[in-house]
């Protein structure tokens, strides 16, 4: 990548932590701990690095490789040793620690009385895995040693679940760093890395999913097609093999939570067609993948907004990358091996406007949700859909003071994500038919249509890409 984009956030997070540390603390603990975690190739290490070359103190960064715990142990020593730990020039000649108790003990004994340092722990799932008493050993180092020396001790974790229980109560880290979230690059860093217009920034974001690697390939100034064109030739490029090592690193022995995240990815949203798609699997094996795959962040349930309860659930892949990936280019794969990317690249054709118009809708919901305060009517907290059995009437946007049963619908919304084809009074005319059919609202709740090529409609609050790209500015 030629240069770092976006990130501010996390970065000023991260320098206020070390702020802190620098000051000295309170009750003469400067010591901080943050559990950083994300998606797997979301750029969480690449981060980090940059925090890392722009506060330039000094460090250790050790990234667990999951083989065994003692060739971890061996690498942490091994990676402190030739850090700029002041001190780290002394591990060289130290015997391989036998336990992680042993192995931060000794870590301590390097790191800077004088000055901030930060300690990185990259994969720390990993090393749990390995042995389940590092959550232990942290604990017990951060108290007694860590938390008393200016250090940041920074945990990383792509194992989501994981890294969410790292700081749930009874588990020995409990409450001992802060948490901290890095999602993939948003719509506004991918048209700013791309130099892209609104419109064509949400068709490369739909196609990467905002991750780095994806974008550090993806030839500024192009469009979806020139980029796909050049992707699909090569079963090198990010765009193939980021999926593959994703679904393995996640479901490496969860045969049938694959199966029924591929149904997902396919298009089908709701239990008896997944069931169905996943080659008749009981109903059974369906919940306990479900079950799974939402626990795991990797699907996402929904049900539709409005005052009367509903047990319409439906299931999309949540993460933005992989619901383009499992739709066209897991199933392309074997075309591209073979030197057919184009049959791939005219597949993906046939279906964008359709594959499009129902997987920007998230993004949408979501960019609609940050601006609500600002643009939207007032008690605007939640931002959804609705919908019924038979998808008569199907909703895009609805808003509400609440969720999943609304006290109040504070507006209605469509979305046309068509190039050319402007929202109209025909599009009005069906969305006001709409909304005398959803449960609480009336004729006075406000209007909200999202179109990607205008509004000519005058009556209605209208939203462009431009708009809603200023979500993320």
């Amino acid at each position: 990548m030629s240069r770092f984009v976006g990130r501010q956030t996390e970065l000023d997070i991260l320098d206020e932590l070390l702020s802190v540390v620098r000051g000295g603390g309170r009750s003469g603990r400067p010591g901080r701990a943050v559990l950083m975690r994300g998606r797997r190739r979301v750029g969480k290490s690449r981060l980090v690095e940059e925090f890392l070359e722009r506060t330039h103190v000094p460090h250790v960064f050790f990234t667990a490789v999951g083989g065994s715990r003692t060739n971890d142990l061996s690498g942490f020593i091994a990676e402190v040793a030739t850090s700029s730990l002041p001190d780290a020039s002394r591990f060289r000649d130290f015997a391989d620690p036998q336990t992680w108790d042993a192995a931060l003990g000794l870590l301590a004994t390097a790191l800077p009385t004088d000055q901030p340092s930060v300690v990185v722990l990259d994969e720390l799932p990993y090393l749990i895995h390995e042995d389940p008493t590092v959550e232990g050993a942290l604990q017990k180092a951060f108290d007694r040693t860590l938390s008393k020396l200016p250090v940041l001790l920074v945990l990383i974790g792509s194992d989501v679940a994981m890294m969410e229980k790292l700081n749930t109560y009874g588990r020995p880290f409990y409450q001992r760093g802060s948490e901290m979230v890095v999602p993939p690059l948003s719509p506004a860093d991918v048209a700013a890395m791309l130099d892209l217009s609104p419109a064509d920034a949400f068709d490369a974001y739909l196609v990467s999913g905002g991750l780095p690697l994806i974008l550090a390939e993806w030839p500024r100034g192009a469009g979806v097609w020139d980029y796909l064109e050049q992707a699909l030739r090569r079963p090198t490029s990010a765009l193939l093999v980021s999926g593959e090592r994703i679904l393995s690193a996640e479901f490496p022995t969860e045969a049938q939570a694959q199966t029924v995240l591929r149904a997902i990815g396919h298009g089908e949203r709701t239990f008896t067609l997944i069931g169905r798609a996943s080659g008749d699997l009981n109903p059974g094996s369906v919940k306990r993948s479900l079950e799974y795959l939402t626990s795991r962040r990797v699907v996402a349930t929904e049900l539709p907004l409005s005052t009367k309860p509903s047990k319409e659930t439906r299931y999309r892949v949540d993460d933005p990358y992989l619901r383009f990936w499992l739709s066209f280019v897991g199933p392309g794969i074997p075309s591209v091996e073979r030197g057919r990317g184009d049959l791939v690249v005219d597949s993906i054709r046939r279906s964008w406007t359709s594959w499009r118009g129902r997987t920007v809708e998230p993004v949408i919901r979501e960019a609609l949700w940050r601006i609500a305060d600002d643009r939207l009517p007032n008690d605007t907290n939640v931002v959804g859909g609705y919908w019924t059995r038979t998808n008569d009437p199907e909703i895009d946007l609805v808003g509400t003071d609440r969720s999943p049963v609304a006290g109040k619908i504070t507006m209605v919304g469509s979305i046309k994500w068509l190039e050319n084809k402007a929202f109209d009074t025909r599009d009005l005319a069906r969305l006001i038919s709409h909304r005398s059919q959803l449960p609480g609202a009336s004729d006075t709740t406000p209007l909200v249509a999202v179109a990607r090529s205008g509004c000519t409609v005058q009556a209605i609050q209208a939203f462009t890409p431009a708009d809603l790209l200023a979500a993320w500015s």
